[in-house]
């Protein structure tokens, strides 16, 4: 059997690299297995893309397709182009494609025209925000799919309401926290928030990055008034996108920023110095869907800024609180965490390490 297995984005190394440590298990056991590793190029920034291979021991990409950045349609078009010229020179059996970029759309619909089976990691998430590129992404995607590998139940729920058939709807866990797992104690003992002079439990993390939040002048400034009133009450740290930046120069808000008193601006963390933060807060205010997700296993509290989330799972569980970007609501909403007791999660079913395990097991048996 020929497997490959898609990254796009920063984002999918975190859920790539548990399937391709379970697929070099295999191979150690059935060497006629054959594995390629293909990174779209959508997002590269080769020092970030270094670190975050070195923090999860990822093998350097077997292709690299360097499509580069653009419109949602012309990021898409490239990845097909490139991507089904290495399909018809490969032939692989399945294509492994995960989350919800550009580039999971681009290669799930390459494959697909090819006869090539195709499986998506994550699939069945929804936010029924169709203002959202991920939200099409997401939704195309799992129409294309062979196999439709889940984090959780309501995501097959959502699948078998769509039509889709029971038989392609494989509920396996979540391998970002397959990822988180792995590497939490090594995280935690990088002690990442004594480098900037915080307390454990001392201070809450910060990640921006939606368009919905960073695009529009007046809902970006709703943010950052929210987050002058709760520096002054807890210490914030936030790791800033480089379009975040970008636009809060744009916008007049870079220089606000950068003079609260109580507010650390990083500029963007591998994995293990991230996880060493947030493992360690008091609490994370984000917009991040995978974020949300790791909150639920680290027992930090979570406070969405946005009015929906593709994950209700975390809110279910406990551990997360939409309130979309109001100015009070982000307030309020901190000062009501921080006044709670702490303590920790139920984890969702699953969710236990094996996710990875489980998806190899079913593609190597279809």
């Amino acid at each position: 059997m020929k497997i490959v297995v898609v990254a796009g984005a920063r984002p999918n190394f975190m859920k790539v690299a548990p399937i391709i440590e379970a697929l070099k298990k295999q191979q150690a056991i059935d060497p006629a297995l054959e594995l390629l590793l293909v990174h779209t190029g959508q997002h590269y920034d080769e020092q970030m893309s270094r670190a975050f291979f070195n923090d999860l021991g990822l093998p350097r990409p077997d292709v690299d397709l360097e499509v580069g950045s653009g419109t949602h349609a012309e990021q898409t078009g490239r990845v097909m182009i490139a991507f089904e010229a290495l399909l018809l020179e490969r032939k692989p059996d399945w294509v492994v494609v995960v989350g919800d970029v550009n580039s999971t759309v681009a290669c799930a619909l390459a494959a697909k025209k090819l006869c090539i089976k195709v499986a998506h990691v994550e699939a069945g998430l929804r936010s029924r925000d169709w203002t959202m590129p991920e939200e099409v992404n997401r939704v195309v995607t799992d129409v294309l799919c062979d196999a439709l590998f889940t984090t959780d139940t309501l995501a097959s729920d959502n699948l078998r309401r769509e039509g889709v058939e029971p038989a392609k709807i494989h509920f396996v866990g979540n391998v970002m926290i397959d990822t988180l797992l792995k590497h939490h104690v090594r995280a935690q003992a990088l002690r990442q928030w004594e480098d900037l002079g915080l307390a454990r439990r001392g201070y809450g993390v910060v990640t921006l990055h939606r368009p919905s939040n960073v695009d529009a002048p007046e809902e970006f400034k709703k943010i950052v008034d929210a987050l002058d009133v709760v520096q002054d009450e807890l210490a914030l740290v936030f790791p800033v996108h480089p379009r975040t930046r970008r636009m809060a120069e744009n916008f007049g808000l870079w220089n606000r920023l950068q003079g609260m008193k109580n507010l650390r601006l990083l500029a963007p963390l591998g994995y293990l110095q991230m996880l060493s933060l947030t493992g360690s807060a008091a609490l994370i205010l984000t917009d991040s869907g995978g974020l949300q997700e790791e909150a639920v296993v680290l027992g930090v509290p979570c406070i969405t800024l946005r009015p929906n989330t593709e994950r209700p799972i975390t809110i279910a569980v406990g551990a997360n609180q939409l309130v979309d970007n109001d100015t009070d609501a982000i307030v309020a909403a901190v000062r009501c965490k921080l006044a709670a007791a702490g303590g920790t999660f139920r984890r969702p079913e699953k969710w236990d390490g094996q996710a990875a395990h489980r998806i190899v097991q079913i593609l190597l048996n279809s």
